[in-house]
């Protein structure tokens, strides 16, 4: 029997970033749904419940503390691990993404995709 596909959520406006982690989520065998802003990720949370979400904070429409809100406010999404990955370093950013529960925040400059990958597995404890 095979091991079910951990599922993956990545909320990316960067159509480029979205693209080189679609490609290593399918190298390493997660199933993913990428979304390109947070009301894009709440409309496809309807029909995709992830294991994990990796979310970007600056983002049009819905950015990625916006999407938290409304994110933890669900009670079926509300206790998914959340993986902040983002440019932003400000302590500001931080501390107001801490009160939403996020597992990790990794800058994407300081991160390659194998290593984000590296996180999410621990995080999901494969």
């Amino acid at each position: 029997m095979t091991e079910e596909k951990k599922k993956i959520m990545l909320v990316e406006d960067d159509a480029f970033i979205r693209d080189i982690y679609e490609v290593k989520f399918k190298q390493d065998n997660f199933d993913a749904v990428l979304a390109e802003n947070g009301l894009d990720a709440i409309k496809k949370l309807e029909n995709f419940l992830p294991d994990l979400v990796l979310v970007d904070i600056v983002m049009p429409y819905m950015d990625g503390i916006d999407f938290l809100q409304e994110f933890r406010k669900n009670e079926k999404w509300k206790n998914i691990p959340v993986i902040m990955l983002s440019n932003l370093s400000d302590k500001k950013q931080l501390d107001d993404v801490a009160v939403f529960g996020v597992s990790e925040y990794l800058i994407k400059s300081h991160f390659t995709p194998s290593e984000v990958v590296d996180k999410i597995n621990r995080l999901l404890h494969k």
